[in-house]
């Protein structure tokens, strides 16, 4: 009987059926559109972070640097020999910690025995500067852009940065070149954590536990083109041979470290024997963070910890701009929207009920009880939620759809956080904060997935706005009585 009827009263009142689920329906499309945007923005800062972090790492322990000496040199020397013949070509690496200031690697394991930490790997990150050219006789002048020179021999310092480029210094009898890159030590027994865990190997292989004296290395996708380098291919550090095993490249944005070698052997090149610049902690416990970093503060001092938390503020651009509004604006524009499409619903179910008076009067005038009444305009109520639910879950999947496909681009630019070397806490670059992020700009293409707790929600919206506007009819039918119906007869 409940179901003969109440098919055929949601058949005669098919009008009243559909505005009250399209009311519904705009609602919860928007809730799941402004859901899926806010995901879509989360993975892209994910990806931002990742591109800094690394894979897995919850947060870096590192050490600011000490200011230099009064009358220390700014840069790098390099020693030549004048005398020899001008047709011989010289070379010079110097090779140079860079970040934050050294830490001993006993930290590592006192890092990794603190409370709430599942695992610790230390990292170390160098800067190569190298020259190579040779000594001719002629008066001293300089090329536009070059570093410095040497003066006709002895000593020359090319600077104390990071040169980019293969620039050319001539003057005081020198013609040579300077080119400068940069090198992570990594432990090649946890590459799942530190600078290796945020690449991904596209030729060749990575390194195995056991080499870890190994003069082998894995080189960015952007400097083996620069180098044109490939797996086999050999190359110098030091006067040190390295034999490119594998080429990598980041899961997202670019990398700033162009080769990483083992740990051991990084040591011994910088002059950093039983030393790290970084040190790449993983919680037990995500929701552990804040406290680990307190514990290690606390416990160790005059280290910097970063999280994930202090690098997200300082993100800033399009992603940052879109995400707040669609976390601020958009989440309470749909709040708003989902709570009138409720008020009328109910509203209008009311308004049926009011204009049944002579139907439910006569029902209840044969003996139906208010039970059976409520019952079954909640139940009218209900079918109408329903479909609006479902009408809501395809117009919303489909703005997301459409949001997916368009793919818009955001831009993010990461700023440098208090505390560290250099940059976000001198971690190596293609894994960790240590990259000059205020000068990393990260393009970004946003997508809206809908998840199954989105559709999920969007369900549960639907019965409930079927249950706020069954409640509010069915109530108004309780009140009536069989005189209503009497009296409604004209």
């Amino acid at each position: 009987m409940f179901g003969i009827y109440l098919k055929r009263e949601l058949g005669r009142r098919k009008k009243a059926a559909l505005v009250i689920a399209l009311g519904l329906a705009l609602g919860i499309a928007l809730v799941i559109t402004v859901n899926s945007v806010s995901a879509g923005m989360t993975q892209a800062q994910d990806k931002v972070l990742k591109s800094l972090y690394g894979l897995g790492t919850d947060m870096t322990v590192t050490k600011a640097r000490t200011a230099p000496t009064s009358g220390s040199s700014g840069g790098p020397n390099f020693k030549f020999d004048a005398k020899s013949s001008s047709s011989s070509t010289q070379s010079s690496d110097r090779v140079q910690t860079q970040g934050g200031q050294a830490l001993k690697s006993t930290l590592v394991t006192k890092v990794a025995a603190q409370k709430g930490v599942e695992s610790a790997v230390g990292a170390l990150s160098l800067n190569v500067t190298k020259v190579d050219g040779s000594f001719t006789q002629g008066k001293a002048q300089s090329s536009s852009g070059s570093s410095s020179n040497s003066g006709g021999g002895g000593q020359g310092q090319p600077g104390g940065g990071t040169s980019t480029g293969q620039p050319q210094v001539q003057g005081g009898g020198a013609n040579f070149n300077v080119n400068s890159y940069s090198v992570a030590g990594v432990d090649v027994a946890h590459q799942g954590l530190g600078p290796l865990a945020s690449m991904k190997i596209t030729s060749g292989k990575t390194f195995t536990s056991a080499q870890t004296s190994t003069k082998a290395a894995v080189v960015s996708k952007s400097y083996a083109k620069e180098k044109k380098y490939k797996v086999g291919s050999t190359f110098k550090i030091s006067g040190t041979k390295f034999t490119v095993i594998g080429i990598a490249t980041p899961d997202s944005s670019e990398s700033d470290t162009d080769v990483f070698i083992p740990l051991k052997l990084a040591q011994t090149l910088g002059d950093a024997k039983n030393q790290v610049t970084t040190i790449y902690v993983k919680a037990t416990d995500s929701k552990q963070i804040s406290t680990v970093k307190k514990e290690i503060t606390s416990n160790i001092s005059g280290t910097t910890v970063t999280t994930s938390a202090d690098l997200a503020s300082t993100v800033s651009g399009s992603l940052s701009t879109a995400s707040s509004l669609a976390t601020s604006v958009g989440k309470w524009l749909s709040i708003a929207v989902l709570v009138a499409a409720f008020l009328v619903a109910a509203l209008l179910t009311s308004s049926a009920v009011s204009r049944r008076v002579r139907e439910f009067g006569t029902l209840k005038a044969l003996g139906w009880p208010s039970r059976n009444v409520t019952r079954q305009v909640v139940g009218e109520s209900m079918v109408n939620g329903l479909f609006g639910g479902a009408l809501g879950i395809a117009l919303g999947v489909g703005a997301a759809y459409v949001v997916t496909a368009i793919s818009p681009k955001l831009t993010a630019q990461v700023g440098s956080t208090t505390g560290g070397g250099g940059g976000m806490g001198g971690g190596p670059g293609g894994g960790g904060p240590g990259r000059q992020a205020s000068q990393n700009t990260l393009e970004i293409a946003l997508t809206a997935p809908v998840s199954l707790t989105t559709i999920a929600l969007a369900v549960g919206l639907a019965v409930t706005g079927g249950l706020i506007a069954g409640a509010m009819g069915g109530w108004r039918a309780s009140r009536m009585r069989p005189a209503d119906a009497l009296r409604s007869v004209s």
